[in-house]
């Protein structure tokens, strides 16, 4: 398939640019792929499309304000830092804006000498190896200085830096949040549990690559950005476990999708683990682990809307976010969401 196989007209005001309060009164449109039926509901009635015995795997992950402003001492030319990846303890890949002003070698502070970071290697994809020095633990410092690292398509500013976190968020990592459990609230997940719902946690670390868009006409030809999972003996057992018993398991966002296909065998059952995974997933490829998905509206020509239109099928998912288009649905990281079963 074509990349200009997964485009389609989005007004730009459709372009969520602030959270919904509270979180679970956003919209949800439910997609049925056995009926290929859609329905329109939100988010807080999510119970009334889930069984008792389902289990709904979230990505515990935590967004880091990874968003550094400084400058070089010698020209006090402001220099914006983001992390992506932590290399070694205290050597991070990152993005450096603009790139040209800060040569290997060269330094750059934040908030005088309370971070340093110097310039240490340029990496073929353009992004840069940084080397830090502070003072005291360097997460605490991050947490005094950083900024959540919003979309670029996000051009407001965020009041509450929390409101870019899931409520169950629990280690640091990501750059980006997983932006499907951005809905829910502690309440519903209890609601949920009370129904019989059964709550599973993973982990994968969002990477900026969830945005980077595809160039390659073919889209066999486009390379997946690598991104850390981890999968807990436990959790594997309880997957497992529901295999077996013929329950379905819902993965709230891609990432936790992609996750799960990663550790999946052909018979469909997990392997606990931690690593890397690269894993690109459209239309053709046979999910072995996910029953359902919830998600949120994404961008044209993404990995991401691919990844939906191989698990709801293609026209399905042209027909959904078509609809979505016209009834004013609300798109991307703060926008609405999709439930597909």
């Amino acid at each position: 398939m074509n990349v200009s196989d997964f485009d389609f007209y989005l007004p730009g005001e459709l372009i969520a640019q602030r959270p919904i309060e509270p979180r679970d009164s956003s919209r949800l449109m439910v997609v049925n792929r056995t009926k290929q039926s859609i329905e329109n509901s939100f988010f807080g009635d999510l119970g009334s499309f889930l069984r008792a015995g389902d289990v709904l795997v979230l990505n515990n992950t935590k967004v880091l304000p990874a968003r550094l402003i400084g400058y070089k001492q010698d020209t006090q030319a402001r220099i914006e830092v983001l992390l992506l990846k932590r290399q070694e303890r205290d050597i991070w890949e990152v993005l450096v804006r603009p790139g040209k002003r800060l040569k290997v070698g060269q330094c750059v502070f934040f908030a005088g000498d309370l971070l340093k970071g110097q310039l240490m290697k340029v990496l073929a994809s353009g992004n840069r190896l940084l080397g830090f020095e502070y003072k005291g633990v360097f997460e605490e410092v991050l947490d005094r200085l950083g900024k959540m690292p919003l979309p670029p398509y996000i051009t407001t500013q965020l009041e509450n830096q929390e409101r870019y976190q899931t409520v169950y968020a629990k280690e640091r990592g990501s750059a980006a949040a997983p932006t499907a459990g951005l809905h829910f609230t502690a309440q519903l997940l209890e609601q949920l549990k009370a129904k019989g719902v059964e709550v599973a946690e993973i982990l994968l670390h969002v990477g900026l690559g969830t945005f980077r868009p595809v160039k390659a006409e073919d889209i066999r030809a486009h390379v997946m950005h690598s991104e850390y999972y981890r999968v807990l003996p436990e959790t594997a057992e309880r997957l497992n476990l529901a295999k077996k018993e013929g329950r379905r398991v819902i993965a709230v966002g891609t990432t936790s999708a992609r996750t799960l296909e990663s550790i999946a065998d052909e018979a469909g059952f997990v392997k606990a683990g931690e690593g890397w995974t690269d894993i690109f997933i459209y239309p053709g490829y046979q999910f072995q682990v996910t029953d359902g998905l919830v998600t949120n509206f994404h961008f044209p020509r993404s990995t991401l809307v691919m990844l939906v239109s191989a698990f709801a099928g293609y026209e399905l998912t042209r027909k959904a976010y078509l609809q979505a288009v016209k009834e004013c649905y609300r798109f991307y990281s703060f926008g609405d969401a999709m439930l597909i079963i």
